[in-house]
């Protein structure tokens, strides 16, 4: 099977795949990660969820994690993320939750007084090697529109 290699990324020409490498491995690691803020209270909504977005496509560059797909809910947070398996996913989890619940409790006090800390502890967590990327994709940017029938 012949592999391909372009600047790090490595492409399997049969299996539509595409690869990723540091220096010592070859990689494809994609999660679809899923939290809410603590009581599942509904508060990332206008300039709480246009800062969020900021701030985790700057930390997933920080991190050099590629941020595939993110939506944001009054309640939840969707993320389609690809992480380099040296680094961990979990730790890319905990380092954004980690500044973005300090930063934006700091830059909006009504997260202060409503919530005791932005987060939930857990997550909710899957490889998205068993579904199509595609398929998970859809799902995530049809969040809104969901929510919005539902809502009607």
């Amino acid at each position: 099977m012949p592999v391909v290699s372009y600047k790090h990324t490595l492409y399997n020409m049969y299996m539509d795949i595409n690869y990723k490498s540091n220096k010592n491995i070859v990689y494809s690691c994609k999660y679809h990660v899923v939290w809410c803020p603590k009581y599942r209270r509904k508060v990332l909504i206008g300039p709480i969820e246009v800062r969020l977005k900021e701030l985790i496509k700057e930390i997933c560059e920080e991190l050099q994690s590629e941020l595939i797909e993110l939506e944001i809910m009054p309640d939840h947070v969707h993320l389609l993320i690809e992480v380099d398996p040296q680094l961990g996913v979990h730790k890319v989890i905990k380092t954004i939750k980690g500044k973005t619940s300090r930063l934006l409790r700091k830059e909006f006090k009504e997260l202060t007084t409503k919530l005791p800390t932005l987060w939930t502890h857990s997550y909710f967590i899957s490889t998205a090697g068993s579904a199509p990327l595609a398929i998970i994709q859809q799902y995530i940017q049809s969040q809104k529109v969901s929510e919005r029938k539902r809502g009607q």
